[in-house]
């Protein structure tokens, strides 16, 4: 597998990949349409001359279909991977995970592709009776349409698998940190204290446990996963055996900015629907291959504080 193809290049996890392949000596073709990736990501790469961008649109399959030849495996990581807002806009999650990976296997099909990596998500756990949750648990009730979207994308891979002698590697990942680090609760939290220091408002009540992996660890994950499982559908958890409330994240973040804000919660074990109070995910699966997390959750969330505070020009992004 020498040369590959990473959709959602210029995301945090797509364009961190694209690094770590070029670096490996893989051949990468990056494809994106920047609703939500940054050219700032992909400065690495851009400079590599094993590395060529298209900018496209995954919705509409003639945008990106043909140069995808002569490409050995597709790392699928482009994704609406926003959750907690899902029920504003319910069609999102259907279009942009669902159709799109739809897009992909049937471009891949044409082309010959017969190698996909996909970017799953613990989230399609739902709220597991079972913790640590290991991957072959009875499945749950789905609890968000981000959630069903993803688990559809694994049903129709693992379909194209069947159908057409696909080989999949679907790694179900816990909430990802790091560098060039995009959404979640930890911008959200540095971004309300860098404007108010003295108060900050939590959705739920903070004792919602969480699981993390820092950006690396979760990379050198897949690739493992990739170089050793050799089954039709290989599906692997990747996070660490360890979670942390919302408040004791808080607490890394306050300590890291030096401030001592007012916490505000609110009376209630979700912060929205969707919002899985304990997250906990068994990998001893990928362990079992010589995979271990080397950053514990509270050194990805000091990297991640880092990176935000080393990088002013994202904020000013968002402020566009």
């Amino acid at each position: 597998m020498e040369t590959v193809v990473v959709t959602g290049v210029a995301g945090f996890i797509g364009s961190n990949l694209a690094d770590h392949l070029l670096a490996k000596g893989y051949k990468v073709l990056g494809l994106d349409n920047f609703s939500t990736g940054k050219t700032k990501f992909l400065e690495s790469a851009n400079n590599h001359p094993n590395f060529k961008l298209i900018v496209c649109d995954l919705s509409d399959i003639n945008s990106f279909k043909d140069s995808l030849s002569g490409y050995d495996c597709v790392f699928h990581l482009a994704a609406n991977a926003d959750v907690r807002f899902g029920l504003e806009h319910p069609r999102k999650d259907l279009e942009q995970n669902t159709l799109v990976t739809f897009n992909v296997l049937e471009a891949m099909r044409v082309n010959n592709i017969k190698k996909i990596v996909y970017s799953s998500t613990g989230s399609i756990y739902g709220e597991s009776q079972i913790i640590p949750t290991p991957e072959d648990c009875p499945m749950p009730i789905q609890t968000s349409l981000y959630a069903a979207s993803k688990i559809s994308c694994e049903s129709m891979i693992q379909a194209y698998c069947e159908g057409f002698e696909f080989q999949s590697w679907i790694f179900r990942f816990v909430s990802v940190l790091g560098e060039r680090y995009t959404h979640g609760h930890v911008i959200d939290f540095y971004s309300k204290l860098k404007k108010n220091p003295n108060k900050l408002h939590v959705l739920g009540n903070g004792h919602q446990q969480k699981s993390y992996i820092y950006i690396q660890d979760c990379i050198l994950g897949m690739m493992m996963g990739v170089e050793k499982a050799d089954n039709k559908v290989n599906i692997f958890n990747l996070g660490t055996e360890e979670s942390i409330e919302v408040l004791d994240s808080i607490e890394v973040i306050k300590e890291f900015m030096n401030v001592q804000p007012e916490i505000i919660t609110q009376n209630s074990i979700r912060g929205w629907v969707g919002d899985n109070p304990l997250i906990l995910l068994d990998i001893n699966k990928i362990k079992s291959l010589g995979w271990m997390p080397k950053l514990s959750i509270k050194n990805g969330i000091q990297k991640t504080l880092e990176w935000l505070e080393n990088n002013k020009w994202f904020f000013e992004d968002l402020e566009k």
